[in-house]
């Protein structure tokens, strides 16, 4: 429905920015100017503009339905730059013509020059956006429990989350993942949720990722729960779209994540080699959607031994004073992705408490990680993806 809302003020901005640069390139050149020329870059444009809803709307033949949705991400992070730059530009003229009525926006070089400033600028960001999803960052974190752990005086966790394996991230990504986590030589390796991007049939080979998930290497294994996108949804332009087709949850996914040894934890305790436990949280956007349950914090930990240290895996950053309060020591969170690209990363944290990184709560430590992979846009700018090996140490 927001997408369907959202359509005509998409349709006009992009008529603005048609507007500027139809402009811009008839004053670089008459060649521009032609009523052809004009017509085929309209068409052009408008191809691309619509890849969001045609790569929606066309499902077959597959190779042309892959294409349009990855043509649509692509746009999708660019439009953002492009929109940003050329308002921005736009102010600063109205500012420099008005307010302090400057004679040299009258020349038509002033114009060309400004066009390529802005057109450089949003094909830099952009290249640099698309190509730094490729690179994973090592984040790493120490913190300390108060507790006491038979013949244990430390535990190596690596977490990652929001791989969103799709038509973005696919199998060499996850790959490249592994063989960070592996390089860490973790005890335990935990992922909070949103493992899928919402469509199983996004993934080019699901083979190719189970079997880099499987590889893996962890003294007590891989846990995880899952994230809001970790369900069959029909998503249009990054919005939920309302449609006919109802939310609903896909074997595949659970069975993908079995047959790559990786331990599904929905609202359940696990208490590991008698020392400590791994608390695996239904996500609360998911389990409205499917009409499930979502159990408390403390729910959770009232059979728990207390003195033996306790991880919650919980997708999103929310509940954080409930966890703490239910006596969880360690809580691992994803989701936010740090608002992925800028400017998104400067408004993230008006929205949760901990938006990214490291907060204590209490005695409890909460560890938001901005996510190993990317939603919506194909880019990351201002962020980076990551794993976080985490050192544990216990008193």
């Amino acid at each position: 429905m927001t997408a369907f809302l959202l359509a005509p003020f998409y349709i006009l901005v992009n008529v603005y920015v048609v507007r500027w640069m139809i402009r811009w390139m008839g004053a670089c050149s008459h060649i521009f100017q032609s009523a052809v020329f004009r017509a085929v870059f309209i068409i052009f444009y408008i191809l691309i503009a619509s890849s969001l809803l045609t790569g929606f709307l066309i499902n077959k033949p597959e190779f042309l339905h892959r294409i349009l949705k990855n043509t649509g991400n692509y746009f999708l992070g660019t439009f953002l730059y492009i929109i940003l730059v050329i308002v921005v530009v736009d102010l600063v003229r109205l500012i420099l013509k008005y307010v302090f009525h400057a004679r040299f926006l009258e020349f038509r070089s002033t114009f060309v020059i400004t066009g390529f400033v802005c057109m450089a600028l949003i094909i830099l960001i952009s290249v640099y956006g698309i190509l730094h999803v490729g690179t994973i960052k090592v984040t790493p974190y120490e913190v300390t429990v108060n507790k006491k752990v038979k013949d244990m005086d430390s535990l190596k966790i690596v977490l990652l989350a929001d791989t969103h394996f799709g038509y973005s991230i696919n199998c060499r990504h996850a790959q490249k993942m592994v063989e960070k986590i592996n390089a860490q030589d973790p005890d335990i390796v935990c992922i909070a949720g949103d493992i899928f991007d919402n469509d199983y049939d996004a993934i080019s080979d699901p083979e190719g990722v189970c079997n880099a998930l499987k590889s893996i290497k962890s003294r007590y294994g891989v846990y995880a729960c899952w994230g809001n996108h970790d369900l069959d949804e029909p998503i249009l332009a990054g919005f939920t779209f309302g449609g006919k087709k109802k939310d609903q949850a896909d074997p595949r996914m659970e069975q993908l994540l079995r047959d790559a040894n990786i331990h599904l934890l929905t609202d359940e305790a696990e208490l590991i080699d008698d020392k400590f436990y791994v608390v695996g949280r239904n996500d609360s956007s998911r389990t409205h959607k499917l009409g499930g349950q979502r159990l408390s914090p403390a729910q959770l930990t009232k059979d728990l031994d207390l003195d033996k240290p306790i991880i919650f895996i919980d997708h999103q950053p929310k509940q954080l004073q409930e966890t703490a309060d239910a006596g969880a020591d360690l809580d691992l969170c994803g989701h936010t992705h740090d608002g992925q690209i800028f400017p998104g990363n400067l408004f993230i944290h008006l929205f949760w408490e901990n938006s990214f990184g490291y907060l204590k709560k209490d005695k409890m430590h909460n560890i938001v990680t901005s996510g190993v992979g990317v939603w919506g846009p194909d880019m990351r700018v201002g962020t980076n993806c990551e794993i976080c090996p985490i050192t544990v140490h216990f008193q």
